[in-house]
């Protein structure tokens, strides 16, 4: 079954190929052949509902956004019982790669696209490219897996002398010295990252290059240094698998997905200890600029992650969601609108923290968030 509104393609390629041979991008289309895919809950709301909006959205991409994702396309099935948004969980980097192929019609990413990667979307979106738009602020977690142990104190040096292979025991005088009433265990100490292409992976690294920059020596990437030899795992949720098996393990994973037996870190900000948390991950992104040299309506942010405003935590994802800045199908940008809208609104926002422990976005990202979404045009059409 093909999608009722494809995107817009301008070169000669076909998405299912593009997501079968080249980005492994399996989108599960449910319910073809229904104007209700999600049952009888949806046909009842259907009855109720008098939205005429029909179509299909698909997009795909970030792992950290799919509870809230999920959420979302739920909460807007209630209200367009007739529309289908279909989302395939495969990591922020084949999210971007299947936007930017024509694959999608729009992406979930834990990364802004950069500047290459905006230039490379006028081949698919036109002109004005590909815009970012923030959609979902979480916490990254360093989590791990000590019998008996529910949380420690780490300044952004340990973790990264950590997460570098500098420091190999529990028992290190640098971890001892942070958390001197706790007991450490003499047991093997596994770090885990991620394996795929990943915006948790690019936000984590970013805050060790900013923050510990005399430990840290890699620039930040979406891909794990090659030469740091660790255990990797698939996903976020893949990671937080992965820890809860082995006992000594540690990993950092976007905070929605961590198990609540396993442990987690206090992180270093200014003179005191942060706990991991929505509302002190909305602190810090409160404190964000946007990205100079980019479109108006696109909003990529800079994060402050050396940040000592009490009670931020800088070590936090903004997750986008990725938008054309023009399509050819009227219908198309309706059903983008409709949902770009209804993600950023209060409603998408509490669902979302309601489901994945997300933080609502600060009331001046989501006036920026809502211009950028009504921006959204016809191809030609400016």
């Amino acid at each position: 079954m093909r999608p009722a509104n494809p995107p817009r393609r301008f070169a000669l390629r076909s998405p299912r190929s593009i997501v079968a041979l080249g980005l492994g991008i399996t989108v599960l289309l449910t319910g073809c052949g229904s104007d209700y895919p999600l049952g009888e809950a949806q046909k009842e709301a259907a009855k109720a509902n008098t939205s005429d909006l029909r179509g299909t959205l698909t997009g795909g991409g970030s792992t950290a956004q799919n509870a809230a994702m999920n959420a979302w396309t739920t909460g807007f099935s209630v209200l367009h019982p007739k529309v289908q948004v279909q989302y395939a969980s495969v990591g922020s980097g084949a999210g971007r790669e299947g936007l930017l192929a024509s694959a999608t019609e729009f992406a979930g990413s834990d990364a802004y696209l950069k500047d290459e990667e905006v230039q490379r979307s006028q081949q698919t979106c036109g002109p004005g490219g590909a815009i970012n738009i923030p959609a979902y602020i979480s916490p990254i977690a360093v989590t791990f897996n000590l019998p008996g142990i529910h949380e420690l104190n780490l300044d952004a040096d340990t973790i990264a002398g950590i997460f570098n292979r500098d420091i190999r025991s529990w028992q290190d005088p640098a971890i001892a010295k942070l958390n001197p009433e706790v007991e450490l265990p003499d047991i093997p100490m596994t770090v885990v990252a991620r394996s795929d292409d990943s915006g948790t992976t690019e936000n984590f690294t970013e805050y060790l290059h900013s923050a510990a920059p005399e430990v840290w020596k890699y620039e930040p990437d979406g891909s794990w240094p090659n030469n740091i030899s660790l255990e990797k795992a698939q996903g976020n949720a893949g990671v937080v698998t992965t820890v809860a098996r082995t006992e000594g393990t540690i990993a950092y994973a976007d905070d929605s997905l961590v198990d609540a037996t396993l442990g987690k870190v206090n992180l270093k900000v200014g003179d005191e200890f942060v706990e991991v948390s929505g509302e002190a991950a909305a602190l810090a992104v409160a404190e964000s600029k946007r990205v100079e040299g980019r479109d108006a309506h696109d909003i990529a942010l800079e994060l402050d992650r050396k940040t000592t405003t009490p009670g931020a935590y800088p070590l936090v994802l903004v997750s986008y969601l990725l938008f054309c800045s023009s399509y050819e199908d009227p219908q198309t940008i309706e059903l983008i609108k409709t949902f770009g809208h209804y993600v950023v609104s209060d409603e998408g926002q509490k669902i979302a923290a309601d489901s994945a422990k997300s933080a609502p976005m600060p009331e001046r990202l989501a006036k920026d968030a809502n211009a950028a979404i009504d921006s959204i045009s016809v191809l030609g059409a400016n």
